[in-house]
């Protein structure tokens, strides 16, 4: 277990000791059986063959999944939740630094149980993603009814999920769509994904490659991976 240093939020590795996430409450458990029963098997509307997110498969398979709940529901001030996501940040930049072999498998999850006001969790999201971007990771917006389009079916929603939720992992040759809108995304991708190519010339390919505000939210028609190619 991690404690954040400005706001007290506990984090936990959630498979290392299922038992003391358990005790966290209900939300502990409906996260859990979220991730069980929906990201780690087949969906019949995925578009694809496989779980819907191998990422979180494998991040649990080596205990690299932590989580932690944030209390406040509503009453949440926003400034409160972007305090919560520098902590994690920091316990995420943290945890990469101490075990670096187990970087790229880490997951890390901030539910926040009893808000339904889930604008506040995209604008969390809008105002924190381009320094998590810059430094090679993406932070994802989870909450009910989210209606941001899959990869492989435009309409199959991957970041519909039972908790409102931010969720940090490494980012992956497959992120390609949600980084398109900006050429500062996209050059952190280029960066992460193809770093032996000169600054020069990432930031030359990214400012050609950035599309429009109306074209970035195609998110599948954005799609550069094929079928039988793996996120890496």
């Amino acid at each position: 277990m991690r404690t954040g240093s400005r706001t007290d939020v506990r984090w936990f590795n959630v498979y290392e000791d299922p038992e003391q996430w358990d005790r966290q409450g209900e939300a502990a458990g409906i996260l859990t059986r979220w991730v069980t029963d929906h990201l780690m098997r087949p969906h019949p509307d995925l578009g694809r063959p496989g779980p819907v997110c191998p990422f979180v498969r494998s991040s649990v398979g080596r205990q690299l999944f932590w989580a932690g709940l944030v209390e406040g529901g509503d009453e949440l001030p926003i400034e409160r939740m972007s305090l919560v996501i520098e902590d994690a940040f920091e316990l995420y930049r943290a945890l990469r630094q101490a075990n670096p072999a187990d970087a790229r498998g880490l997951t890390l999850v901030t539910a926040f149980p009893g808000l339904t006001r889930y604008d506040l969790i995209d604008a969390v999201h809008q105002s924190r993603k381009t320094e998590v971007v810059s430094q090679g990771m993406m932070l994802g917006q989870f909450y009910p009814g989210c209606a941001v389009p899959g990869l492989w079916d435009r309409d199959f929603h991957p970041l519909d999920a039972p908790l409102p939720m931010l969720v940090l992992r490494a980012m992956m040759s497959t992120d390609f769509p949600f980084l398109a809108a900006r050429s500062d995304w996209l050059y952190a991708y280029f960066t992460q994904l193809a770093p032996d190519l000169p600054r020069n010339l990432r930031r030359s390919i990214a400012e050609r490659m950035r599309v429009s505000e109306a074209e970035a939210g195609e998110i599948t028609a954005l799609r550069a991976h094929s079928a039988d190619e793996h996120a890496r």
